[in-house]
């Protein structure tokens, strides 16, 4: 086959093809359109995406409404003992009643709690529920449970509504709110100078309430409490007060069984206290001076022990017996131990230590029956300088008068003897998981007293005698 033959057979078929092809003479004004389109695409894609996100910025601020069928993100953990209960009170039945508070709650600016929210507004009014509403004294108390938002975000809020017994919801007024949080109990009190007040605890359902008033500390070495709380229901509590200043702080105990809810003062004031500067006081520091060992404490460092034991006790300066029985140095500031006791009552043990620069520290609360108190040798766990728990091992030991000797008993090893200074303190150390007891002799080798070396207490907010780890007797009879 020859180049001629070629081009003589075959190019006449590919001109032919090629004129059966439909090409544009100009591609450029389809690929333009095409992309025009593709621009606007994006365009509305864009204006859309910038659309939406300034809608949830406005929702999120609240200022763009969010439709009330519209779900929420749940934040802020609630105490859904409480939330998950049945109503519980004497309003829980009276549907009107509700139906007019939970107008008032949402529309209505005196009972509004908004304001007091920051960002956070009202939800769906349909939502607001009675945890508890009841009648007390001269009294008409309601716990209700109302729905917040904040955008995209919700929670619920537990709020007091007070009002007058047999109170209109329109006559109802705030009381308070929670804070947020999983704690399974809400407690109230209004105490004003010259009115009659009332405390009421609210607290998981078939849970034991009870509001103390003064407490009482045996001679055999317990506590009992002044029980002023009248039953409403499981897990209630509610306490008439009379007018004018409580002496102190009544004290909640929220217990089912043997697990403990709260326990803890009720706050809201006031309270006549204790006068730190009084003749009373006064008297106590004086008293307490004699006798003492060890070094000696200045006016003000003796002044806040004593204070600070009285307080926490609860005890009024008139009548209770203050004693310092040593005082030194722990971690270079002022420390002591010292007595408080009414007549005919246990005797409580408080190891303090501190100063105005850093604060002062309580590291010792035990309460012991009165028979043979002052015989006894009393030990408490040094903690760190920074307060941490657990302590560092150390204990620190301080006999009785006339002690020749103190031993120690660790477990189940055989006694040692500690080593005692000229103030008759001393220190030993003891692993932080096991007990240890000890024992004061006289010179003759006859026993003085035992005394347990008690656990560091975790919790100090009752009081002492209340728990296993501040008394030396056995189960309490709460």
């Amino acid at each position: 086959m020859t180049g001629n033959f070629a081009n003589s057979t075959l190019s006449p078929a590919l001109r032919e093809a090629a004129h059966g092809v439909d090409v544009p003479e100009d591609p450029w004004p389809g690929f333009a359109r095409r992309e025009r389109r593709h621009q606007r695409t994006r365009l509305i894609r864009t204006v859309l995406a910038a659309a939406v996100g300034v809608a949830l910025a406005g929702v999120q601020a609240n200022v763009v409404p969010l439709p009330g069928w519209a779900p929420g993100i749940a934040v802020a953990s609630t105490p859904t003992a409480l939330l998950d209960a049945a109503p519980r009170g004497a309003l829980a039945g009276d549907r009107a009643w509700l139906d007019t508070l939970r107008t008032r709650i949402s529309t209505d600016s005196p009972v509004r709690i908004d304001a007091l929210l920051g960002a956070w507004k009202i939800g769906d009014r349909d939502r607001i529920r009675l945890i508890y509403g009841s009648d007390q004294a001269s009294h008409r108390v309601a716990l209700v449970a109302v729905p917040l938002r904040f955008g995209l975000l919700t929670r619920e809020a537990l709020v007091w509504y007070v009002g007058p017994a047999g109170a209109s919801a329109q006559q109802m007024r705030y009381g308070g709110h929670s804070e947020g949080g999983d704690d399974p109990v809400m407690t109230l009190m209004q105490a004003n100078p010259g009115q009659a007040g009332f405390a009421v605890v609210v607290g998981p359902a078939e849970s034991t309430v009870t509001i103390s008033g003064d407490p009482r500390y045996t001679a055999r070495g317990t506590v009992e409490y002044q029980d002023i709380a009248t039953a409403d229901g499981g897990g209630v509590g509610f306490a008439a007060l009379p007018p004018g200043p409580l002496p102190h702080e009544p004290v909640v105990r929220v217990s089912r069984g043997d697990q403990v809810f709260f326990q803890g003062g009720l706050g809201g004031g006031p309270y006549a206290g204790l006068d730190p500067t009084g003749p009373e006081m006064d008297a106590l520091v004086t008293a307490a001076r004699r006798p003492a060992r060890g070094t000696p404490l200045d006016d003000a460092n003796l002044r806040t022990f004593v204070q600070t034991a009285l307080q926490d006790s609860r005890l009024p300066a008139l009548g209770t017996t203050v004693r310092v029985r040593w005082s030194g140095r722990e971690h270079g500031q002022a420390a002591a131990l010292l007595t408080v006791q009414r007549a005919g009552g246990g005797l409580i043990a408080y190891a303090m230590h501190g100063d105005d620069r850093t604060g002062w520290s309580t590291d010792l609360r035990l309460l012991l029956p009165s028979e043979g108190a002052e015989q006894r040798p009393i030990g408490w766990r040094v903690r760190t300088e920074d307060g941490a728990r657990p302590p560092t091992g150390e204990v620190r030991v301080i006999a009785p008068p006339g002690a020749a000797r103190v031993t120690i008993t660790v477990g189940g090893a055989p006694p040692a003897v500690v080593t005692l200074d000229a103030s008759n303190a001393g220190s030993t150390r003891v692993p932080q998981d096991l007990p240890a007891t000890l024992t004061a002799y006289s010179r003759d080798g006859s026993v003085l007293g035992t005394t347990p070396v008690p656990p560091v207490e975790a919790d100090m907010s009752g009081l002492p005698g209340d728990s296993p780890a501040s008394r030396v007797v056995g189960p309490h009879p709460r």
